[in-house]
This record gives structure tokens, sequence and C-alpha cells, in this order.
């Protein structure tokens, strides 16, 4: 039972990895799976329990179970990437809510449906074997749960990042296969006595007794509500500490592992001590359990100190990082499913001992039936609409009035139940929002797949956070957010229409927008982004429809696999890797429907945020850009040393470009632009082809043989969080040896360019390399004449080197300029050099 519980969680961490993809967030598709796992077990424990029930070799349905999973498993290990493009298909680019839910939820429970009846009817035929014997059911359940912690952990941490999910499922097919030979061997010479299956029902005439017919009706409806509740509380637990952990792939593994490890040791510690199956220990437990909910429910609010706790006692790194997260999990979770693993259990034996035509597969079926509904109910129905808190005070509730008929009256029901009425008036918001000393909170919006706010500090800006964690961009402008949208539209001769895969605070999809005859699409995931963004609109109040690009909530990889429009430029945001859902959007086949999308001539550019992933993760990912796109170049947004942007961009019809095209495309710039070009720099063709960091060979050699990440591979997802737990290089040291390790060859990059400009571009690229360098040695000072005094020298020679490196000449201008009061005889000496080697370093573009 141990190896077959493993195998089952673990097929169910493996669907929904391959879901994800399809469904357009990882928390869509753990919701959906949780949902689609649940509906085929209660279909599969009640249509085939009730045979196995009967049958004289339940040895040999356990065995024919466990190979039709490892058959169906075989299969979807082959037929998920065609499943995955036929959601995108049937779902649609922009569908409504009601439709995008419905086949979200609706077709994962048709594709894993032969799988998941065979797992639920597994349970009963091992009870089955077991004569019917109840009395072990706790080890049983406990054995079968234990085994499917092991799973998550094992596929989770080990088989997907090694194998990948391919080769994780036929491992996982080839396990079941294996249990049903072993049940085969062991269980050969065994055949059981027939049990006539009774056709009595529950409270109908032919039932044992007239406490039998009441008490049959009960222990369903317990069954069903417990089976909501249980699951419920998991999806409420999971989305409220997705706050404060790292929400990577390893943060959910971990809270589902804490879960089941919880109902295991509950069904194991009620077997220990047999307690009767009555009333009373049937209202203990439920009474227990509202209460272990109440109490661990209210460890949510502090979850972010317990979380926080391992890397303050032992220092920051991996293990602290993920300690923390179990942690959290663990005093959220662990004491209330010790209870629902124990009453899970006594109703299973109240339910065989006072209706005795209930076998285990039906208690099983109304059990998990109810499960089934709480990720639909609970995760995109009640938490977005009433709040985590309101939740968690309903389930408290619940279980108090469940079989509370004849105990309302005693203190320990109602005292629970005024507790958890006062958490849900006057406990503030069950939310995680870090706001500084003077700031204010704007706009906070809980959804069904991340929580999002808006944060203004005492200054006056405004940050956008979803889960607050990520942060999506803030009302303080910058420079680099003109580079991002514009570099790719001024590399494009004439674009007409542009799609930004991701919206933010809207501030890269505005600037292409201020792009003449440029018609602008922003695709963002969560509308809650996109209400939060019209407070960082130019006209916060003026209505959507006025805004000058066109927004859609949709997913991102949906998007450009299912709409029929092509566009010129697409542009794809900085997602953060280790994120849930963001690894997707880095892979070898979302990087080939991408470039189905481009119209003939366009131009792809993937912005990568290199401080937040570590060196290896941007190979995997340059990898896999170069399998579509052989032709790339990396672009370097900005010299940041601390928030370094690298873009992978081609333009396959026309690899290379022309220097005189590119000033042509400037000086044709929108007036709205004139200004915004200026303060990011983007003042000539030098300073648009100069960002080109590398051509396609320096490309594939820093690629190397790494291996790319595709949706069977996604090495993005399980490498990046190890970076953000933990980071082993600051950003500096990325940026530097990104310098060293890719170097452009202008005559990769340029066509019909002359000698001069080949020289003029390649100086261009070395002055940036000494820029960098220069940056990491020199420590600011206060006092501008100490700080000028030190740049002074190495600025001029790089300047000298290369007159269109504009980033060397503002500082020495910006310093100088300060000073010409206090010491004007080196200010007007620095002025005068910069004006020999630049006379007109801030012209117009145009």
């Amino acid at each position: 039972m141990v190896l077959s519980g493993a195998v089952s969680l673990a097929w169910q961490v493996l669907w929904s990895a391959q879901l994800a993809t399809a469904l357009g967030h990882e928390i869509i598709a753990v919701l959906a799976v949780l949902a689609a796992f649940f509906g085929g077990l209660a279909i599969g424990a009640n249509a085939l329990g009730r045979r196995i029930a009967s049958s004289p070799a339940a040895g040999r349905w356990y065995a024919a179970l466990e190979l039709v999973i490892a058959l169906w498993g075989a299969v979807l290990a082959v037929l998920m990437p065609w499943f995955n493009q036929m959601t995108h298909t049937l779902i649609g680019a922009q569908p409504s809510s009601l439709w995008h839910w419905c086949l979200a939820f609706g077709l994962p429970m048709l594709l894993l449906l032969p799988a998941t009846v065979a797992m639920g009817a597994t349970l009963p035929a091992v009870e089955r074997q077991m004569a019917g014997d109840l009395s072990r059911l706790g080890g049983l359940y406990g054995a079968n749960t234990f085994g499917a912690v092991l799973g998550v952990l094992a596929v989770v941490f080990a088989a997907i990042p090694l194998l990948g999910l391919q080769k994780t499922a036929w491992i996982c097919s080839a396990i079941n296969a294996g249990c049903a030979a072993l049940a085969l061997w062991i269980w050969r010479p065994q055949t059981l006595a027939i049990t006539p299956a009774s056709n009595a029902r529950p409270g109908r005439p032919g039932s044992k007794s007239g406490d039998t017919a009441l008490q049959g009706p009960l222990i369903g409806r317990l069954l069903f509500l417990t089976g909501i509740l249980g699951v419920g509380y998991e999806v409420l637990a999971v989305r409220v500490l997705s706050q404060v952990t790292e929400n990577t792939v390893y943060s959910y593994a971990l809270l589902l592992a804490v879960y089941l490890l919880g109902t295991a040791l509950g069904a194991a510690i009620y077997q220990a001590r047999k307690p009767l199956a009555d009333d009373t220990t049937q209202q203990t437990l439920l009474q227990g359990l509202a209460i272990s909910i109440l109490f661990s429910g209210t460890t949510l609010w502090w979850a972010d100190v317990i979380c926080a706790w391992p890397a303050r006692v032992f220092g920051i790194n991996a293990i602290s990082a993920l300690a923390g997260e179990a942690l959290a999990a663990a005093a959220a979770m662990l004491p209330p499913t010790l209870m629902m693993g124990a009453l899970f259990t006594h109703l299973c034996r109240r339910a065989q001992a006072q209706a005795q035509s209930w076998p285990l597969g039906r208690a099983l079926a109304i059990n998990t039936a109810g499960a089934a509904c709480a990720p639909l109910l609970f995760g995109v129905g009640l938490i977005p609409l009433v709040g985590p808190k309101w939740v968690l005070s309903s389930v408290i509730g619940a279980y108090l009035v469940l079989d509370a008929r004849r105990t309302w009256r005693q203190p320990k029901v109602w005292l629970p139940l005024l507790a958890a009425i006062a958490l849900g008036v006057w406990a503030p918001s069950l939310r995680f929002v870090d706001l500084p000393e003077d700031a204010k909170l704007l706009s906070y919006r809980d959804g069904a797949m991340a929580a999002v706010s808006v944060v203004e500090d005492a200054d006056g800006i405004a940050r956008l956070r979803i889960n607050n964690r990520t942060q999506e961009g803030s009302s303080a402008r910058s420079p680099v957010e003109v580079r991002l949208a514009e570099l790719p539209i001024l590399l494009h001769p004439a674009p007409r229409r542009a799609l930004f895969l991701g919206l933010g605070t809207g501030h890269t999809a505005q600037t292409a927008a201020l792009n003449a005859d440029l018609q602008v699409t922003a695709v963002e995931l969560l509308p809650e982004v996109i209400e939060a963004a019209a407070l960082f609109a130019p006209k916060p109040s003026a209505a959507r429809d006025e805004l000058p690009l066109k927004i859609l909530a949709a997913d991102a990889r949906r998007y450009v696999q299912a709409s029929p429009v092509q566009y010129d430029v697409i542009v794809a945001d900085l997602f953060h890797p280790a994120r849930s859902g963001a690894g997707a959007l880095y892979t070898v086949e979302h990087f080939a429907a991408v470039r189905q999308q481009l119209a003939p001539g366009g131009l792809f550019c993937q912005w990568l945020a290199v401080h937040q992933m570590n060196l290896e993760t941007v190979r995997s990912i340059t990898a896999a850009f170069l399998q579509v796109y052989p032709d790339a170049v990396a672009v370097l947004a900005s010299n940041s040393l601390d928030t370094p942007v690298l873009g992978l961009l081609s333009r396959p019809e026309q690899p290379r470009w022309s220097m005189d095209g590119v000033r042509t495309r400037l000086l044709k710039a929108a007036p709205a632009l004139h200004q915004p070009l200026i303060q990011a720099r983007v003042i000539d063709e030098y300073a648009i082809l100069g960002s080109i960091l590398a051509g396609p060979t320096a490309l594939r050699a820093f690629a190397g043989n790494v291996i790319a990440n595709t949706d069977d591979r996604p090495i993005v997802i399980h490498d990046a969080p190890w970076e953000t737990y933990a980071p082993k290089a600051t950003p500096r040291t990325r940026l530097m040896a990104l310098i060293h390790q890719l170097q452009v060859k202008p005559n990769e990059v340029l066509r019909d360019a002359s000698d001069d400009e080949l020289r003029r571009l390649e100086a261009y690229g070395s002055a940036r390399a000494r820029y960098i360098e220069l940056g990491l040695t020199i420590r600011p000072d206060p006092d501008p004449l100490n700080m000028l005094a030190r740049l002074r020298e190495p600025l001029l020679e790089i300047l000298q080197q290369s007159p269109d490196f504009i980033p060397a000449y503002d500082p020495l201008l910006t310093l100088s300029r300060s000073l010409l009061s206090t010491a004007p005889g080196l200010a007007t000496e620095v002025l005068t050099a910069l004006q020999t080697i630049r006379p007109t370093p801030s012209a117009n573009p145009r």
C-alpha cells in the first residue's frame, strides 16, 4: 500500500505539471487536477466498489486496476502535448469566465478518468482482500497516505528535475505494473468467500434495523461534507501560505506533503487507540477537528514570522528556506489533518458497522465526491468572493454544527463556534502586505490565482505586487521601461501591430502605444493586475477604453496559440522564473508558438531578469530560444549593476540590421516619444544597435551543451527556485560574467555596413565592458568633487575609445555642472574635454 499510495500521488503531481501549460497557471492546474483526481476516485470507489465487495477474487481485481493505471498513464505521457494544444484551441484566446472554468475543470476530469476511476477502486479491492476487516483500516489508510507523501517528494525533488515529465511517467507506469504483478503473486492462491451484495438502502425497508436506517443517511452526509471541508481547508491554507512562501514548485510539494502526512498519522493513531465506533467518539472527533482548525488557522496570521524563523536562526540558505515553508505548513495544517485522518477512518468503520449495505468503496466514494467539489467551491468561488478570513471562520463553524443535534448547548460546541464568529467579525483581514513606515495600501484584491496589492510609500511611489512577493513595477517611471518597449520596436523597420505578453503596471506597453500608427495589445493573466494597473495609467480616472492600448485578460501562452492575429513585434515581459506558471513561458514549445504568430518580417524579444535567475537558468532558456531562433542576438536593456536585464531577440526573416534603416526609424519617431527616448539615452543608432551584447555565434557558445527548457524537461521551474531560496551570486557578478562570455561580432548583426560603422560598433561594445567593470570597482561618495576625481580619467578614456558610448558621458557632465560654482577650474576642464570628444551628445533623436 505504501508503494501504491506513492505512485498515485506521483501521478497527481505529474498531471498538474503537464496540465499547467494548457490551463494557464499552475494553481489552476493544481485545483483542476485535484478535482479530477477526487472525482475519479469517487466514481471508481462507488461504481466498482460494489462489484469488488462481492467478488471472490479481489486480488485479481486489484492487479487489473493497477494495470489500467499503468497503461493509461503511459498513454497520457504520449497524448499530453496533443491534449494541451487541443485545450488551447477549445478554451480560446479570450474566453468568458464561465467557459474557461468549465473547460479547465471538465477537460482534465475526462482526460484522467480511466486512471482515477481505477485508483478509486484499489482501496476497496484491498479491503475486500482483507475479508472486509476494517479493524485494520487506519493502518491501511495510513500506509497508503504515507506512501503518497514519499511519492510527492520523490517526484518533485528528484524524478522530474533529473528525468523530465515523460520519463517520470514511464517509471510510474512501471511501478503500477509492478504492483499488479506483485498482487497476482501474493494473492494467487486465495479465493474469497462470496458475500452477496445487499440491495437494501439505509432508511428503507430491508435495512438491518431502525437505528441503521437513521444512521446511514447521516453518515453519508458526514462523509460528503467532511470531504468538502477537509480539502477546502487545504485549498484555503495553500492559498494563504502562497503569500509568505516563495510560491515555487517545491513550496506546493511541501504543503501537500504536510497535509498527507497529517492524515496518515491521524489514521494510524486512531487505529492504535481503537476507540468505539459510536456517537460519542464521532462528536469528539468533529469537535476536536473544529478546535484544531480554530487554533491552527489562527497561526496563518503569523505565517510570515513562522516561515522566516529558520532563516533567522540558522542563516539564509536553501535548507532554511524550505524548512520555513514546511514549518508554516505544519503549524497551519498538521493538527487539523491528524483529526481528519482519524475522523475519516472512524466514519468508514461506522458506515460498515451500522449500514451493512455500505462497503468501504461506497464510503470512500461519498467522501471523495465531496473532496472533488472543494477546489472549485473554495478556490474559485468562496475565497475570491468573501476572503480567506471568512472562509476560515465558516469551515470551523461548519464542523461544529455537523452532528451537533444533541450537543449544541454544551460549552465545548458553542464556545468554539462563538470564537469562530468573533474571528470573522473582529480579526484583521487574512492577508499579507508589507507596509513600510508612513506607507498606505491603495488597493488589494484576492483572486482565484493570486492576491494583488498596490502600496504607496512615504515618497508617493506606488508599487504593484503579486502575493506580496513579486514586484511588477512602480509609479516611478524608469528609463529602462522605455528601453524595454522601444528597443524591439525601433529594431523593426515598420511595425503596425505589437503584442506585449504581461502587463504589470502597464508602463512598458503604454510607452509602446506612443508610437504613431502602432496598434498595441497587452495580455495579462490576472484580472486583478489589470484592475490595479489602472492606478498607474497616465490618466487613472479614464475609462479603460480610453487608454492608449488594448488590454486583454488572457493567458499569454494560450493566447499566442489560439489568437488568429499576427503581430510585427512581440515582446515578452520579465516573468519571474521561479514563480507559479512562469516556467512554461520560457520553453521551446512556447517560443515556437510565438514564432507562428509573427507576421512576415516580424520580431520577437524575450526579456530576462538576470537578477532573478542564475546563469545556468539563463543558459537553459537561451538554448530553448536558439532551437527556434538560431540567428538570435542578446540585447542588454541597461547598464544597471543591481537589476541587469538581458533580452533574447530575433527577426527570423531578416536577422541583420542596417545602420541607415535604424537611423531612419529613430528619425521618424513620434513627437510624443522624443522626451522619453532622450531620458532613456536612445539618441542615435549606436545607442540602439550598441545594446546588442552578442550575436548568434557567441550565444551558441554561451548556451553550450545545457539542456534546453521544454515542456517535458521543465528545467527553469525546478532550477530557478534554488536561486530564489539562497542566491549563490550577486546580480553584479552575473552581469560581469555575461559581459566576459558574450561578445558581439559587428558583421553578424550589421548588413551593408562600412568599415567605420563596424569599427564604431565594436568600440561601443568594448567601452560598455570597461564601463561596467569600472562600476564594480568605484564606491559611491556623496561628495561630487571626490566622485569626479575618481571618475574623470577612466570615463574620459572610455569616451576616447568610443565617443558614441553616452553612458560614460552623462556622469561626467552631471558632476561637472554641479561643481561649476565650487570648483570652476576642474569643472570647466572636464566640460571642455567632453565637448572635444563629443560635441552634441544629447541631440534630439529627430
